[in-house]
């Protein structure tokens, strides 16, 4: 898992297509595209990198084409009840906005007004919760949110190119020596329809971190029908505090390169593949993960979304995991490992299945000490549901009864 993934980043196709020229300066890849607004059809269209600060206010609608990046010493400034709207892409070319290192986002939404980011299919206005005309599981749209860092990470070099970003685009880079780097904060953001197909199965995940710093502040994010991962931490040391994932086409979440900050207070709902995908370090570098205070949501037969495995890692993975409680359990979906990876921790991981029946939810012989059986209603362990409140996921009814 973890050689698949570092070599797909490094083996991206080196060529920069510049198809969309329209409002950039330049085609060479040692020059950066000028973004000069435009607007059209009511939206202000937004190309090329970002080279001065900028503000996105709610009474617009910003529509990217293309890669947009937020580069070295520019902060992006998106305010409360903003919504942003990706163009379609593919290839290298696929829609996403990228915060390089160095680069900052100030994107602070509200209870009452979170910022959104979804496709231009989506006929959502500043002001509203649920898409009007897209369904929850709608994918594949555009790209996804990436932030770059400064901080550690355990990969065989550093910095590394990110997945989804060309080599030739240095502003893919990340990874350094700054603990404690700050990319800036995101509160309360709903990321909607994304992951985009770069390359054979290769996409982009919802929310991407890559050697993000603990200087960053990540508190109140949603992301919904995401092709790929829901959130995937590369390294670094950010925490992440009130996130949800919902009906994400790949892993709901998915930690490498010794990612060593904490998950606190998240839920996700009916991933693709596995709900949890926590790899081991890819370097000499180490470090240990949080994960606690969860729900998991891990089928919907109904509606046939059923993940993998409930909880998968490998021998080497370094992860504390802490009061998650697993519902919605299929015939089949497993923790993949519980006693030969010597540095993932289980306490109080709860499943909602009868106490005779729990061996058949573990891949081992015997239960790790702090994996249990658990009904929901006798749960301890589980996500504060009232912080998620803002969400399309809430309002949809996808978190009745947790």
């Amino acid at each position: 898992m973890k050689n698949f993934k570092l070599s797909r980043k490094l083996m991206m196709g080196a060529a920069f297509a510049c198809a969309l020229s329209v409002s950039l300066t330049s085609c060479e890849e040692d020059e950066d595209p000028v973004v000069q607004p435009v607007a059209v059809s009511g939206n202000t269209v937004i190309t090329g990198n970002l080279i001065t600060n900028a503000t996105w206010t709610k009474n617009n609608i910003y529509e990217l084409r293309g890669r947009v990046s937020v580069i070295s010493g520019v902060t992006l400034t998106i305010e409360a009840g903003t919504v942003i709207k990706a163009a379609a892409g593919t290839g290298a070319n696929s829609t996403a906005l990228v915060i390089a290192r160095g680069g900052k986002i100030q994107a602070n939404g509200t209870l009452a007004e979170p910022i959104i980011f979804t496709s231009v299919a989506d006929q959502i206005v500043s002001g509203q919760i649920a898409s009007p005309n897209l369904t929850a599981t709608t994918n594949g749209l555009w790209g996804g949110l990436i932030i770059l860092g400064n901080a550690p990470i355990s990969a065989s070099t550093s910095p590394v190119q990110i997945e989804g970003i060309p080599p030739a685009d240095q502003n893919g880079l990340y990874g350094g020596t700054n603990a404690t780097d700050n990319s800036g904060v995101i509160s309360y953001i709903s990321i909607r329809h994304g992951g985009a197909n770069i390359g054979e199965g290769n996409e982009i995940n919802g929310l991407t971190l890559g050697g993000v710093g603990s200087g960053t502040v990540i508190n109140g994010v949603e992301i919904v029908g995401n092709q790929d991962d829901g959130i995937e931490w590369f390294g670094g040391t950010v925490d992440v505090t009130n996130a949800l994932v919902w009906n994400a086409g790949d892993d709901g979440i998915d930690t490498d390169q010794a990612w060593s900050g904490t998950l606190d207070n998240f839920i996700v709902v009916t991933a693709g593949d596995n709900s949890f995908e926590l790899d081991g370090p890819e370097g000499s570098a180490n470090g240990t993960h949080t994960i606690k205070n969860g729900t998991v949501v891990a089928s919907d037969t109904v509606n046939n979304r059923i993940s993998d495995d409930l909880i998968n890692s490998d021998v080497n993975s370094m992860v504390i995991l802490e009061n998650i409680h697993i519902t919605g359990i299929a015939i089949g979906q497993q923790i993949n490992r519980t006693t030969d990876n010597p540095s993932v921790t289980f306490t109080n991981i709860t499943l909602d299945v009868s106490s005779s029946n729990i061996g058949n939810y573990i891949n081992d012989a015997t239960s790790k000490s702090g994996v249990a059986a658990s009904t929901t209603a006798n749960a301890t362990g589980k996500a504060n549901v009232s912080a998620f409140t803002w969400t399309w996921a809430a309002t949809a009814g996808g978190l009745a009864g947790l």
